[in-house]
């Protein structure tokens, strides 16, 4: 199929032939005439596939009529994250070069002053992250009623960033009589009951499984120690291994993570940068623009980067941890082999993160290759009896039970009492008890009396006791 049998206005087949594309892809083919039937659609596909293409090239042919007012968009496209809103806003400015669309994009890290500027001369598309969506909506500066194509892009990545309640409030803003477009990577249960509540009998685009990766890029896995600076290691060791690298993403589950690997690969002679989170807008785009340009080799990058890169020659990706979502995973090895091209990624896995692997091989549905694999099971037992063999128990202080202690305590006692007798000289006679008027000893003091034999050598026999007296034999 060509592009010029899928309906695209004259306009955008010229600016899509001047960009060098020169058939569409599964998704485009599909997608593209039944949104340009005024139809809604659900797409599920593997990223890398073309999916912004498919919402970018029929909403440019259905605003070249007509003209956007103030504050009110013609349409509205929601991306989970900053570095998609700036990757969707640069295609809808590749493609309008010939039309006369206005584009914005509201999203974090800019001054509103700057986009409320641009929404009061009109907007026909308006680019948004949720969070700065709402707060214009919220200070009366945009205006959603006269919305007529609304695109929930990443829809799965929406729902892992908790925008679910930011979308249905963007729901209840928008006008009845829309038409919308809904794409997602994968499909939990999550994301079908929000597609049923956005769309109205749509038009279900599947050109792969959902949550698959794509075939041309090859899958490893490599095991590696727990401790943080041997994994590390384990990851200088991995990159050296491939020969020369033309760019690489390395992807950590933290942010903290991300800053650590920074400065030890900055260390160790590594070309590379850090994208995350909290670093500003400003920042962010200019260490991606320095990874495009080729000034930088490695770039090391939490989640927030994984959905938000178009970068087509990406030739290796590396998991320095592995994720704890595996939706995640599909979505980061995606940055490599992207529109056909070969790729190669590389995931560390330790003891503690065999079960988020299994995880993974169970959703893609095959398994994954090992470079290093781990120890067997009679490997891992045998360092487990290492471990605990007398010669190391021996360096081990044992925690005492209560009838140690008990035994102690006797121990000492009886030692330190046989210690006072080796320094006694000779026994102290007790002193004699005093007498009552009857001239017998009180009570207290017989009680009390020390029972040896000096105590009672001064004392008349009627007055020794009977058990001294009795006769051993």
């Amino acid at each position: 199929m060509m592009f010029d049998s899928l309906g695209l206005s004259r306009k955008v087949l010229e600016a899509v032939g001047d960009a060098g594309f020169k058939e569409p892809t599964p998704i485009q083919a599909r997608a593209i005439p039944a949104a340009l039937e005024r139809r809604d659609v659900l797409g599920l596909a593997q990223t890398g596939s073309g999916k912004t293409a498919a919402f970018v090239w029929p909403i440019l042919s259905l605003l070249e009529k007509g003209r956007a007012r103030a504050r009110m968009p013609r349409a509205l496209i929601l991306e989970p994250t900053r570095e998609l809103a700036v990757q969707v806003h640069d295609a809808f400015s590749t493609f309008a070069t010939n039309s006369k669309t206005t584009i914005v994009q509201l999203i974090g890290g800019v001054s509103f002053s700057r986009q409320d500027r641009i929404l009061d001369r009109g907007a026909d598309v308006v680019i948004a992250t949720p969070g700065r969506l709402l707060d214009h909506a919220e200070n009366g500066k945009l205006m959603l009623h006269g919305v007529e194509l609304f695109v929930v892009d990443e829809a799965d990545r929406m729902m892992d960033m908790g925008f679910i309640p930011d979308l249905e409030k963007i729901h209840r803003l928008l006008p009845r009589t829309r038409q919308t477009l809904f794409f997602s990577a994968t499909m939990p249960p999550e994301i079908e009951t929000l597609s049923d509540t956005f769309l109205r009998r749509p038009v279900t685009v599947k050109v792969a499984a959902p949550a698959t990766t794509a075939s041309g890029i090859a899958q490893h896995c490599v095991f590696a120690p727990s401790p943080a600076p041997d994994k590390r290691r384990s990851l200088r060791r991995l990159i050296g291994e491939q020969g020369k690298i033309p760019n690489a993403i390395i992807f950590a589950n933290r942010k903290a993570t991300v800053r650590i690997l920074e400065r030890s690969l900055r260390k160790h002679d590594l070309n590379c940068a850090a994208l995350h989170g909290d670093m500003d807008q400003n920042s962010r785009l200019d260490t991606l623009e320095r990874f495009r340009n080729g000034e930088v080799t490695f770039l090391i990058a939490s989640d927030v980067a994984a959905r938000g890169l178009d970068i087509p020659a990406v030739s290796h990706v590396f998991n320095f941890d592995v994720p704890t979502h595996a939706e995640d995973y599909v979505h980061r090895i995606g940055r490599t082999g992207r529109a056909g091209r070969e790729g190669f990624s590389c995931t560390l896995v330790t003891t503690e993160e065999m079960k988020y692997l299994e995880a993974i091989k169970t959703l893609i549905k095959r398994d994954i290759a090992w470079l290093s694999p781990p120890p067997d099971e009679n490997a891992r037992s045998q360092t487990s009896d290492k471990t605990t063999s007398p010669a190391n128990s021996s360096r081990k202080t044992r925690t005492p039970r209560a009838n140690d202690l008990r035994g102690k305590s006797a121990s000492a006692a009886t030692k330190t009492g046989n210690e006072k007798m080796d320094r006694a000289t000779v026994p102290k006679t007790s002193p004699a008890p005093k007498k009552t008027k009857t001239g017998k000893p009180s009570r207290d003091q017989t009680a009390n009396a020390v029972p040896d034999a000096t105590a009672f050598a001064n004392l008349p026999p009627e007055q020794v006791p009977a058990f001294l007296l009795r006769s051993v034999g």
